[in-house]
């Protein structure tokens, strides 16, 4: 009996190692994009700032927003993310001084300034949360993370398609494997308790 056990721990322990390394992979291999693809919207993911400026991170979604705006394939922007602990400014309004300085008028800016989560991005961009009207949204954020961000914004019934950031941060494997790694993490997360 313990043999048989130990046996069937092994078989689990192997079918976890595998599932783990295809979910890292398909992580890895980043959300399908359509190289031209349109909508209402661009929504922003939320990441640092660095005093009252965008952390580079943060700087690279928003020039893609930028250049998606200057190429009319959205319409409008919507920055999201809230104050973090220590910020005197939120994220949101970060990117928009950020984008305002890169020629994107006000009237195309939408914001978001309470979230502080991927997924409170998403919940407090939605269209009745924010009084705006319902539309299509390209979700821009580094690659490696919009697997999640496409399953969550899936979850909440979004008509809503990737948009990865060409110039983003996570490039050399010392960076890309633990941003990965940490999306392995928490993607799960979001698979068993919805957030």
């Amino acid at each position: 009996m313990k043999v048989r056990a130990r046996q069937v721990g092994k078989w689990l322990g192997l079918a976890l190692l595998l599932w783990l390394i295809a979910v890292f992979a398909w992580i890895w291999a980043g959300a399908e994009e359509a190289p031209d693809a349109q909508a209402e919207y661009a929504i922003v993911l939320g990441a640092a700032v660095d005093g009252d400026v965008p952390s580079p991170v943060f700087a690279a979604r928003i020039d893609h927003a930028v250049d998606l705006w200057r190429q009319e394939r959205v319409a409008h922007i919507i920055f999201t993310g809230g104050l973090a602990d220590g910020d005197t400014v939120s994220e949101a309004a970060a990117a928009q001084s950020y984008a305002l300085t890169k020629g994107v008028r006000q009237d195309a800016i939408i914001l978001e300034d309470q979230s502080r989560t991927t997924m409170e991005n998403l919940v407090f961009a939605q269209p009745g949360m924010l009084g705006i009207a319902d539309g299509s949204v390209l979700v821009v954020s580094d690659p490696l993370h919009l697997r999640r961000a496409m399953q969550m914004a899936d979850a909440l019934g979004y008509d809503a398609r990737p948009s990865a950031t060409p110039s983003t941060q996570y490039r050399s494997l010392s960076t890309k494997l633990p941003f990965a790694l940490r999306e392995l993490y928490f993607i799960h997360h979001f698979w068993l308790f919805g957030e």
